[in-house]
């Protein structure tokens, strides 16, 4: 029987996120938007609707509608030198979370070795250990403000290793991997013929990066043929509901031999979430709506970052650069890191607010002890009144707050 570890961010979200009254900091995709929403954004008054009602509900196309796969490939052309990626190089999967399943079910096992950056979103490294392969995690470093250290990658590798695993915007981080580090990861993967995954469900969200530097391109515009990159309309885009994702490659028979595997657990995705889809990924929407989320984004880590600055005694954190989610430490008196995971609760029990604890849900062993993630890019005015009731605890219970033996 196949081991599986229990998914502990997704075990809290199940257990708590329908708690009455909560205020939800925990979500961690930029605050949804409706089919009337996308429609409002249109900037073309003659776009066709979302939705063709009298067509068909067949299975419809296996990997994915022409008009959608050509859209999602599109997104890989920003920031690129490289030829534009063919449609048929893209493969559509309900959500990103089954197409990074996939990919490790078709790409890795007993014999193969993984290297995955930590901490990160814990089916990025616990789904290639539980199908057999060897994983080292390749720890992010709060002086390096958690970005990849590319000097470690060779004591890392080893003769058998199969897969780099990246995660760019970082979850639960927040932080970018600019450019010039990819393009390291890049080299040192192409000189050994290592496949990168880069699970991108947070991009092209780089809404606060230092003046002067550009987002960076996905994994695919790099130039090395053995590339995956995975995506998803949950979190940038808004659209957790419609449940749709791709896993996209430079390399056609990568995406070949996935689709294969996919058979096994996906005929196709839903015609209704691939028209949505197919929707909002087009120029008249796709930009109005990305505008949107990026301000949002900027705005509501504005006044996180003010709530940081007001609590600096209690609290401590990298300031994210993208993404929708930030990891933060919470100390008591004595300066020794809290109990998340009763601090969570006991948040949740006094204030209705809902965050997520660090050390179980992104940390193995002890690391992370004292973080709770946080993810900002909701409505605001919930953030607002969320930080108000947290700053309440802060002074009226934080004294008193279980700590860490």
């Amino acid at each position: 029987m196949v081991r599986i570890e229990p998914f502990e961010v997704e075990q809290w979200m199940d257990r708590l996120e329908t708690t009455p009254g909560v205020l939800n900091v925990a979500e961690t995709c930029a605050a949804s938007v409706s089919v009337d929403d996308l429609v409002g954004m249109c900037e073309d008054d003659a776009a066709p609707s979302p939705l063709l009602l009298s067509k068909k509900l067949t299975y419809g196309a296996i990997r994915g509608s022409e008009t959608l796969r050509q859209r999602v490939a599109s997104l890989f052309d920003r920031s690129s030198d490289a030829e534009s990626l063919p449609a048929e190089n893209v493969l559509i999967t309900q959500g990103a979370i089954v197409a990074n399943f996939i990919t490790f079910y078709t790409l890795v096992g007993p014999g193969d070795h993984v290297i995955c950056v930590y901490p990160t979103y814990q089916q990025l490294y616990a789904v290639p250990e539980s199908l057999g392969a060897e994983v080292s995690l390749w720890r992010l470093k709060e002086e390096n403000g958690y970005v990849p250290d590319v000097s470690e990658l060779e004591g890392l590798a080893k003769p058998n290793t199969k897969l780099i695993v990246i995660n760019n915007p970082n979850n639960p981080m927040g932080s970018t991997t600019p450019r010039p580090v990819l393009e390291s990861i890049v080299a040192f993967a192409k000189q050994r013929g290592i496949i990168i995954l880069s699970d991108e469900v947070y991009s092209p969200l780089y809404h606060s990066l230092p003046t002067g530097q550009d987002g960076p391109p996905s994994i695919l515009a790099l130039g090395y043929e053995k590339t995956i990159a995975t995506g998803s309309m949950s979190k940038a885009f808004a659209l957790a509901g419609i449940r749709l994702g791709w896993i996209a490659s430079r390399d056609k028979a990568i995406v070949d031999a996935i689709s294969a595997a996919r058979d096994y657990t996906t005929i196709s995705v839903s015609q209704l979430d691939d028209q949505v889809a197919s929707y909002a990924l087009s120029e008249p929407v796709l930009h109005p709506l990305l505008a949107r989320n990026t301000a949002l984004a900027r705005t509501n880590l504005g006044l996180l970052s003010a709530f940081m600055d007001k609590y600096a005694a209690v609290c401590s954190w990298v300031k994210p650069t993208a993404g929708t989610t930030a990891l933060v430490c919470f100390k008591g008196k004595d300066g020794v890191p809290v109990d998340d995971a009763a601090l969570v609760l006991d948040v949740l029990d006094k204030t209705k607010v809902l965050v997520m604890p660090g050390s179980p849900c992104f940390g193995l062993g002890r690391d992370f002890r004292g973080f709770i993630r946080l993810g900002y890019v909701c409505e605001t005015h919930v953030l607002v009144e969320a930080l108000a009731r947290l700053g309440q605890y802060i002074e009226g219970f934080h004294l008193t707050a279980p700590v860490q033996n």
